[in-house]
């Protein structure tokens, strides 16, 4: 991974923006697995804007890696003020433009952050998907639900340097 990459990747997951549960949000979606622990859920608020339903906020929560937290916090601020259908036609290579281009091996979390925005916002075009509810448990709550392994999330913080 390039150093430019890294900082750009260190400096969106020092700050990252929209993390969390958006209450009374109009779409939700989730993707992943709890058997492999990548899992993303976005929740995306709609408003009224010059007669156009845009995207107000979209907010995220996820187990994944630093690269799948920046990305998603980069694309929820990319979104913002689009169109359900204008969101839908950005890539994952669109939604982690702004942190540069991702080597080979982090492409899947890009493609993670566009799952959950399809599943958000075309439920019935997106991968099969645990369909999500604006009151669904959470993702800490589901990653356990429907697998026979003991998972035990171990949260800490680094150090600053």
């Amino acid at each position: 991974m390039s150093d430019d990459l890294q900082q750009r990747i260190q400096a969106a997951i020092a700050d990252p923006k929209n993390v969390g549960e958006l209450p009374d949000a109009d779409a939700v979606g989730t993707v992943g697995s709890p058997d492999c622990g990548d899992m993303l859920r976005m929740w995306i608020k709609f408003k009224d804007e010059g007669g156009r339903r845009v995207i107000d906020r979209a907010t995220f929560q996820t187990f994944g890696c630093e690269t799948a937290i920046a990305v998603a916090s980069v694309a929820t601020e990319l979104i913002s003020g689009k169109t359900a259908d204008e969101a839908l036609n950005l890539s994952g290579a669109d939604l982690s433009a702004p942190l540069g281009a991702l080597p080979p091996m982090k492409i899947h979390c890009a493609q993670l952050v566009e799952g959950a925005l399809r599943s958000a916002l075309a439920p019935e075009q997106s991968a099969p998907a645990p369909a999500a509810a604006p009151n669904a448990p959470t993702l800490f709550d589901q990653l356990g639900v429907g697998s026979e392994k003991q998972v035990k999330v171990v949260l800490h913080k680094t150090p600053n340097p």
